[in-house]
């Protein structure tokens, strides 16, 4: 009898052995099916924490500089950054910052460059700029063209950054004098803020000129020929003149 019970007994201790794993999985399968759905999990975190928003604007260094001041206690090293932002939408800025560390210098540039932005025209049709344009500052020149459809960005160094951030696709361009990193992109936004609206405003000025020209050249000619009438009408008939008699100059 006891040998019975006790093969009873290992009997169902390994019945319940077997279904407890069977019972487990079915739960921990149902928690996962709850679970489902529900953004929970480490892997959703991270998911979330990447997922950052559109910037507004897009960055360009320009220039990274180290530069140093000398104080009572030596020369402190800091480094100056230049960076160009813009939408390609015709709206760019240039800033300038100065920290300690670079990525410090980066972000006073960019709040900087959000205070200078200016808004230039652009051909809707061509995507290049309405007209020529020069620009200079101090001894740097740079000579903007419009370019057709396809043309490209015919431009390098930090004139290329502006352009393309500005929205600029077909353009054609000239650097005369100093090529300092900082002058050149000066005069570039110089001569972007001068555009006009207008494809040709050259044009249309010298021909207005003309115009005015030849409309202020007739009005005088009128008022010639007036006063040359009035004085033929106010002359007098002249005298007749006294018949004098000659001497003789023969000497004997």
């Amino acid at each position: 009898m006891t040998e019975e019970k006790t093969t009873a007994t290992i009997e169902n201790t390994t019945e319940v052995v077997e279904n407890k794993p069977a019972e487990e999985k079915k739960n921990f399968a149902g928690k996962k099916d709850e679970n489902r759905g529900r953004g929970r999990g480490r892997g959703n975190q991270r998911g979330a924490r990447r997922r950052k928003e559109p910037k507004e604007f897009e960055e360009a260094i320009i220039q990274i500089a180290r530069v140093t001041r000398v104080v009572k206690g030596g020369r402190r090293m800091r480094f100056r950054i230049a960076v160009i932002i813009g939408d390609k939408k015709g709206r760019v800025g240039f800033g300038i910052g100065k920290s300690g560390e670079v990525l410090g210098g980066i972000q006073k540039a960019v709040f900087a460059a959000k205070k200078n932005l200016i808004k230039i025209s652009l051909d809707d049709v061509t995507e290049s700029i309405p007209h020529e344009i020069k620009g200079k500052f101090k001894a740097s020149q740079i000579l903007l063209l419009p370019a057709p459809k396809g043309k490209g960005v015919i431009a390098g160094g930090a004139v290329r950054k502006i352009l393309e951030l500005a929205g600029v696709k077909n353009v054609l361009s000239k650097m005369h004098g100093s090529r300092n990193a900082l002058n050149i992109t000066r005069a570039t936004l110089k001569a972007l803020q001068e555009l006009s609206t207008e494809q040709n405003p050259g044009f249309r000025e010298k021909k207005e000129e003309v115009v005015t020209e030849k409309t202020e050249d007739k009005k005088p000619a009128k008022k010639e020929k007036e006063t040359k009438t009035t004085k033929k009408a106010d002359k007098k008939p002249a005298a007749p003149r006294k018949a004098v008699a000659k001497k003789s100059t023969n000497k004997k």
